[in-house]
Protein backbone atom coordinates (compact mmCIF):
# COMPACT_ATOMS: atom_id res chain seq x y z
CA UNK A 1 0.00 0.00 0.00
CA UNK A 2 1.21 3.41 -0.74
CA UNK A 3 1.95 6.14 1.53
CA UNK A 4 -0.82 8.93 0.27
CA UNK A 5 -3.02 9.31 -2.24
CA UNK A 6 -2.29 11.83 -5.14
CA UNK A 7 -5.63 12.15 -6.25
CA UNK A 8 -6.59 15.51 -4.79
CA UNK A 9 -9.92 14.65 -3.11
CA UNK A 10 -11.07 15.97 0.40
CA UNK A 11 -12.86 13.36 2.09
CA UNK A 12 -15.25 13.70 4.86
CA UNK A 13 -16.25 10.82 7.18
CA UNK A 14 -19.64 11.18 9.47
CA UNK A 15 -19.34 9.22 12.94
CA UNK A 16 -22.21 7.79 12.17
CA UNK A 17 -20.64 5.83 9.61
CA UNK A 18 -18.15 4.42 11.91
CA UNK A 19 -20.99 3.54 14.93
CA UNK A 20 -22.39 1.37 12.14
CA UNK A 21 -19.22 -0.64 11.40
CA UNK A 22 -18.55 -0.83 14.74
CA UNK A 23 -21.81 -2.24 15.62
CA UNK A 24 -21.71 -4.78 12.80
CA UNK A 25 -18.39 -5.72 14.18
CA UNK A 26 -19.21 -6.40 17.30
CA UNK A 27 -22.30 -8.15 16.44
CA UNK A 28 -20.76 -10.44 13.74
CA UNK A 29 -17.89 -11.17 17.17
CA UNK A 30 -20.30 -11.47 19.52
CA UNK A 31 -22.01 -14.22 17.46
CA UNK A 32 -19.11 -16.27 16.32
CA UNK A 33 -17.32 -16.58 19.57
CA UNK A 34 -19.84 -18.47 22.33
CA UNK A 35 -19.69 -18.45 25.81
CA UNK A 36 -16.56 -20.71 26.84
CA UNK A 37 -17.82 -23.13 28.96
CA UNK A 38 -15.53 -25.08 31.73
CA UNK A 39 -16.55 -28.85 31.14
CA UNK A 40 -13.62 -29.21 29.51
CA UNK A 41 -15.17 -30.05 26.24
CA UNK A 42 -13.00 -27.08 24.64
CA UNK A 43 -9.34 -28.48 26.00
CA UNK A 44 -7.22 -31.52 24.46
CA UNK A 45 -5.31 -33.60 26.78
CA UNK A 46 -1.43 -33.75 26.23
CA UNK A 47 1.27 -36.28 27.40
CA UNK A 48 0.77 -38.54 30.35
CA UNK A 49 0.84 -36.01 33.14
CA UNK A 50 -3.19 -34.83 32.01
CA UNK A 51 -2.18 -31.81 31.44
CA UNK A 52 -4.51 -30.23 29.01
CA UNK A 53 -4.34 -26.62 26.73
CA UNK A 54 -6.91 -24.43 25.51
CA UNK A 55 -8.01 -24.26 22.05
CA UNK A 56 -6.72 -21.64 20.25
CA UNK A 57 -9.17 -18.89 20.06
CA UNK A 58 -10.46 -18.05 16.64
CA UNK A 59 -9.47 -15.47 14.30
CA UNK A 60 -11.25 -12.14 14.42
CA UNK A 61 -13.90 -11.94 12.13
CA UNK A 62 -13.86 -9.44 9.34
CA UNK A 63 -17.37 -7.52 8.34
CA UNK A 64 -18.18 -5.63 4.62
CA UNK A 65 -20.62 -3.48 3.52
CA UNK A 66 -20.44 -0.30 1.44
CA UNK A 67 -20.47 3.25 1.98
CA UNK A 68 -22.78 6.06 1.07
CA UNK A 69 -23.21 9.46 0.51
CA UNK A 70 -22.22 12.95 -1.93
CA UNK A 71 -19.45 14.14 -3.98
CA UNK A 72 -19.50 17.70 -4.81
CA UNK A 73 -16.57 18.79 -6.93
CA UNK A 74 -13.17 17.12 -5.41
CA UNK A 75 -15.28 17.05 -1.89
CA UNK A 76 -16.38 13.80 -1.32
CA UNK A 77 -18.85 13.51 1.94
CA UNK A 78 -19.52 10.05 3.24
CA UNK A 79 -22.81 10.32 5.57
CA UNK A 80 -23.90 6.59 5.47
CA UNK A 81 -23.29 2.75 5.31
CA UNK A 82 -24.98 -0.77 4.93
CA UNK A 83 -23.96 -4.15 5.68
CA UNK A 84 -23.43 -6.71 2.83
CA UNK A 85 -23.15 -10.60 2.71
CA UNK A 86 -19.62 -12.07 1.75
CA UNK A 87 -19.38 -15.37 0.35
CA UNK A 88 -15.11 -16.33 1.70
CA UNK A 89 -14.95 -19.26 -0.42
CA UNK A 90 -14.81 -16.84 -3.49
CA UNK A 91 -13.98 -13.71 -1.89
CA UNK A 92 -16.79 -11.71 -3.47
CA UNK A 93 -20.04 -10.11 -1.73
CA UNK A 94 -23.39 -11.17 -2.40
CA UNK A 95 -24.38 -9.01 -5.80
CA UNK A 96 -28.26 -9.71 -5.61
CA UNK A 97 -27.95 -8.33 -1.94
CA UNK A 98 -26.25 -5.68 -2.91
CA UNK A 99 -28.16 -4.34 -5.60
CA UNK A 100 -31.82 -4.70 -3.41
CA UNK A 101 -30.46 -2.33 -0.78
CA UNK A 102 -28.62 -0.23 -3.11
CA UNK A 103 -32.44 0.03 -4.32
CA UNK A 104 -34.05 0.59 -1.03
CA UNK A 105 -31.56 3.09 0.60
CA UNK A 106 -32.20 4.88 -3.02
CA UNK A 107 -35.78 5.48 -2.25
CA UNK A 108 -35.24 6.98 1.30
CA UNK A 109 -32.13 8.95 0.45
CA UNK A 110 -32.43 9.75 -3.26
CA UNK A 111 -29.12 11.99 -3.63
CA UNK A 112 -27.00 9.49 -1.76
CA UNK A 113 -24.80 6.81 -4.17
CA UNK A 114 -22.27 4.29 -3.14
CA UNK A 115 -19.09 5.83 -2.89
CA UNK A 116 -17.26 2.59 -2.13
CA UNK A 117 -17.20 -0.07 0.64
CA UNK A 118 -15.49 -0.28 4.18
CA UNK A 119 -14.09 -4.12 6.03
CA UNK A 120 -12.25 -4.25 8.99
CA UNK A 121 -9.05 -5.70 10.00
CA UNK A 122 -5.49 -3.95 10.91
CA UNK A 123 -4.95 -3.64 7.11
CA UNK A 124 -5.64 -4.39 3.74
CA UNK A 125 -5.13 -7.90 2.31
CA UNK A 126 -4.70 -9.07 -1.43
CA UNK A 127 -8.74 -10.23 -1.59
CA UNK A 128 -9.46 -6.77 -0.84
CA UNK A 129 -8.35 -5.67 -4.21
CA UNK A 130 -10.73 -8.34 -5.91
CA UNK A 131 -14.18 -6.65 -4.01
CA UNK A 132 -12.45 -3.32 -4.84
CA UNK A 133 -12.38 -4.13 -8.89
CA UNK A 134 -15.78 -5.89 -8.39
CA UNK A 135 -17.55 -2.34 -6.94
CA UNK A 136 -15.88 -0.71 -9.93
CA UNK A 137 -18.85 -0.98 -12.45
CA UNK A 138 -21.31 0.65 -9.79
CA UNK A 139 -18.32 3.49 -9.03
CA UNK A 140 -15.73 3.90 -11.49
CA UNK A 141 -12.92 4.86 -8.13
CA UNK A 142 -14.55 3.16 -4.70
CA UNK A 143 -13.35 4.48 -1.82
CA UNK A 144 -12.00 1.85 0.50
CA UNK A 145 -12.60 2.41 4.44
CA UNK A 146 -10.80 0.12 6.68
CA UNK A 147 -11.52 0.11 10.35
CA UNK A 148 -9.23 -1.64 12.48
CA UNK A 149 -10.88 -3.00 15.30
CA UNK A 150 -7.77 -3.78 17.78
CA UNK A 151 -7.54 -1.52 20.84
CA UNK A 152 -4.61 0.67 21.40
CA UNK A 153 -4.69 2.72 24.23
CA UNK A 154 -1.44 4.53 22.66
CA UNK A 155 -2.79 5.57 19.55
CA UNK A 156 -4.63 8.89 19.77
CA UNK A 157 -6.11 9.21 16.32
CA UNK A 158 -9.36 7.24 15.22
CA UNK A 159 -8.55 3.56 13.99
CA UNK A 160 -9.81 4.64 10.53
CA UNK A 161 -9.01 4.90 7.20
CA UNK A 162 -9.96 5.81 4.05
CA UNK A 163 -7.98 4.31 0.57
CA UNK A 164 -7.86 4.97 -2.95
CA UNK A 165 -6.73 2.64 -5.88
CA UNK A 166 -3.98 3.71 -8.01
CA UNK A 167 -3.04 2.21 -11.07
CA UNK A 168 1.04 1.81 -10.55
CA UNK A 169 3.66 0.24 -12.74
CA UNK A 170 5.49 -2.69 -10.42
CA UNK A 171 8.31 -4.85 -11.73
CA UNK A 172 6.92 -3.43 -15.54
CA UNK A 173 3.08 -4.53 -15.13
CA UNK A 174 0.59 -1.95 -14.13
CA UNK A 175 -1.16 -3.01 -10.88
CA UNK A 176 -3.90 -1.12 -8.91
CA UNK A 177 -3.02 -0.90 -5.35
CA UNK A 178 -4.30 0.62 -2.49
CA UNK A 179 -2.87 4.32 -1.13
CA UNK A 180 -3.84 6.10 2.23
CA UNK A 181 -5.60 9.55 1.89
CA UNK A 182 -6.66 12.06 4.80
CA UNK A 183 -9.80 12.72 5.63
CA UNK A 184 -11.54 14.89 8.17
CA UNK A 185 -14.61 14.49 10.57
CA UNK A 186 -17.61 16.04 9.29
CA UNK A 187 -20.94 16.14 11.43
CA UNK A 188 -24.62 17.55 11.63
CA UNK A 189 -26.80 18.56 14.28
CA UNK A 190 -28.61 15.48 14.81
CA UNK A 191 -25.47 13.40 14.46
CA UNK A 192 -23.68 15.08 17.65
CA UNK A 193 -27.29 14.62 19.62
CA UNK A 194 -26.88 10.35 18.78
CA UNK A 195 -23.46 10.24 19.11
CA UNK A 196 -23.94 11.95 22.55
CA UNK A 197 -27.08 9.85 23.50
CA UNK A 198 -24.62 6.63 22.39
CA UNK A 199 -21.98 8.28 25.15
CA UNK A 200 -24.45 8.41 27.51
CA UNK A 201 -26.76 5.04 27.04
CA UNK A 202 -27.93 3.24 30.17
CA UNK A 203 -26.09 0.65 31.82
CA UNK A 204 -27.06 -3.03 31.17
CA UNK A 205 -26.81 -3.82 34.59
CA UNK A 206 -30.58 -2.05 34.66
CA UNK A 207 -29.09 1.45 36.53
CA UNK A 208 -32.08 4.00 36.74
CA UNK A 209 -31.52 7.75 35.49
CA UNK A 210 -31.19 9.02 39.21
CA UNK A 211 -28.14 6.55 39.43
CA UNK A 212 -26.51 7.76 36.22
CA UNK A 213 -27.65 11.45 37.32
CA UNK A 214 -25.91 10.53 40.97
CA UNK A 215 -23.08 9.29 38.74
CA UNK A 216 -22.84 11.73 37.23
CA UNK A 217 -22.85 14.26 40.07
CA UNK A 218 -20.49 12.57 41.96
CA UNK A 219 -17.86 12.59 38.76
CA UNK A 220 -18.42 16.50 38.75
CA UNK A 221 -18.02 16.76 42.45
CA UNK A 222 -14.79 14.66 42.36
CA UNK A 223 -13.53 16.57 39.32
CA UNK A 224 -14.24 20.03 41.24
CA UNK A 225 -12.13 18.63 44.38
CA UNK A 226 -9.41 17.36 42.21
CA UNK A 227 -9.19 21.33 40.80
CA UNK A 228 -9.50 22.34 44.06
CA UNK A 229 -6.53 20.20 45.58
CA UNK A 230 -4.24 21.50 42.78
CA UNK A 231 -5.26 25.29 43.07
CA UNK A 232 -4.23 25.11 46.60
CA UNK A 233 -0.71 23.50 45.79
CA UNK A 234 0.02 25.84 43.21
CA UNK A 235 -0.95 28.83 45.57
CA UNK A 236 1.39 27.23 48.05
CA UNK A 237 3.97 26.54 45.93
CA UNK A 238 3.52 30.73 44.70
CA UNK A 239 4.01 31.56 48.26
CA UNK A 240 6.49 29.55 49.20
CA UNK A 241 8.70 31.36 46.06
CA UNK A 242 7.81 34.74 47.33
CA UNK A 243 8.89 34.23 50.76
CA UNK A 244 12.17 33.11 49.07
CA UNK A 245 11.61 29.26 50.43
CA UNK A 246 12.34 28.00 47.47
CA UNK A 247 13.93 29.37 44.52
CA UNK A 248 12.25 31.22 41.74
CA UNK A 249 11.06 29.39 38.50
CA UNK A 250 10.43 31.89 35.51
CA UNK A 251 9.27 29.45 32.98
CA UNK A 252 6.40 28.32 35.81
CA UNK A 253 5.42 31.89 36.97
CA UNK A 254 5.10 32.52 32.71
CA UNK A 255 2.51 29.60 32.85
CA UNK A 256 0.78 30.66 36.00
CA UNK A 257 0.51 34.30 34.24
CA UNK A 258 -0.84 32.75 30.92
CA UNK A 259 -3.28 31.13 33.27
CA UNK A 260 -4.43 34.06 35.19
CA UNK A 261 -4.85 35.87 32.06
CA UNK A 262 -7.82 33.72 31.21
CA UNK A 263 -9.74 34.91 34.42
CA UNK A 264 -11.04 38.00 32.81
CA UNK A 265 -12.86 36.26 30.52
CA UNK A 266 -15.60 34.81 32.63
CA UNK A 267 -16.55 37.92 34.25
CA UNK A 268 -17.43 39.73 31.07
CA UNK A 269 -20.81 40.78 30.31
CA UNK A 270 -21.14 38.49 27.10
CA UNK A 271 -20.20 35.62 29.90
CA UNK A 272 -22.50 36.75 32.46
CA UNK A 273 -25.50 37.38 29.66
CA UNK A 274 -24.94 33.33 28.62
CA UNK A 275 -24.90 32.23 32.04
CA UNK A 276 -27.88 33.72 33.11
CA UNK A 277 -29.69 32.60 29.89
CA UNK A 278 -28.25 28.56 30.71
CA UNK A 279 -29.45 29.26 34.29
CA UNK A 280 -32.83 30.64 33.71
CA UNK A 281 -33.73 27.47 31.41
CA UNK A 282 -32.70 25.32 33.63
CA UNK A 283 -35.19 26.73 35.68
CA UNK A 284 -38.12 26.62 33.28
CA UNK A 285 -37.33 23.01 32.74
CA UNK A 286 -37.21 22.20 36.05
CA UNK A 287 -40.47 24.55 36.68
CA UNK A 288 -42.36 22.71 33.68
CA UNK A 289 -40.77 18.95 35.01
CA UNK A 290 -42.65 19.89 38.36
CA UNK A 291 -45.95 21.35 36.35
CA UNK A 292 -46.26 18.22 34.60
CA UNK A 293 -45.41 15.85 37.63
CA UNK A 294 -48.21 17.79 39.98
CA UNK A 295 -50.67 17.51 36.73
CA UNK A 296 -50.17 13.97 36.43
CA UNK A 297 -50.65 13.18 40.36
CA UNK A 298 -53.84 15.50 39.79
CA UNK A 299 -55.28 13.75 37.15
CA UNK A 300 -54.95 10.58 39.15
CA UNK A 301 -57.14 11.70 41.77
CA UNK A 302 -59.19 12.95 39.21
CA UNK A 303 -59.83 9.42 38.07
CA UNK A 304 -60.63 7.60 41.40
CA UNK A 305 -63.06 10.52 42.59
CA UNK A 306 -64.80 9.77 39.26
CA UNK A 307 -64.24 5.96 39.89
CA UNK A 308 -65.83 6.09 43.35
CA UNK A 309 -68.38 8.69 41.81
CA UNK A 310 -69.31 5.93 39.31
CA UNK A 311 -69.31 2.97 41.75
CA UNK A 312 -71.56 5.16 44.05
CA UNK A 313 -74.21 6.24 41.33
CA UNK A 314 -74.57 2.40 40.23
CA UNK A 315 -75.94 1.64 43.76
CA UNK A 316 -77.96 4.28 43.85
CA UNK A 317 -76.03 6.40 46.29
CA UNK A 318 -76.81 10.16 46.35
CA UNK A 319 -73.53 11.33 48.11
CA UNK A 320 -72.05 13.91 46.17
CA UNK A 321 -68.61 13.75 44.96
CA UNK A 322 -66.96 17.24 44.38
Amino acid sequence: MASSSSSGLTFKLHPLVIVNISDHYTRVKSQMNPPVTNNGGASDCVGGGGATVAAAPPPPPRVYGCVIGVQRGRTVEIFNSFELLYDPVTHSLDRAFLLKKQELYKKVFPHFYILGWYSTGSDAEESDMHIHKALMDINESPVYVLLNPSINPAQKDLPVTINESELHVIDGIPQLIFVRSSYTIETVEAERISVDHVAHLKPSDGGSAATQLAAHLTGIHSAIKMLNSRIRVLHHYLAAMQKGEIPCENSLLRQVSSLLRRLPAIESEKFQDDFLMEYNDTLLITYLAMFTNCSSTMNELVDKFNTAYDRHTRRGGRTAFI
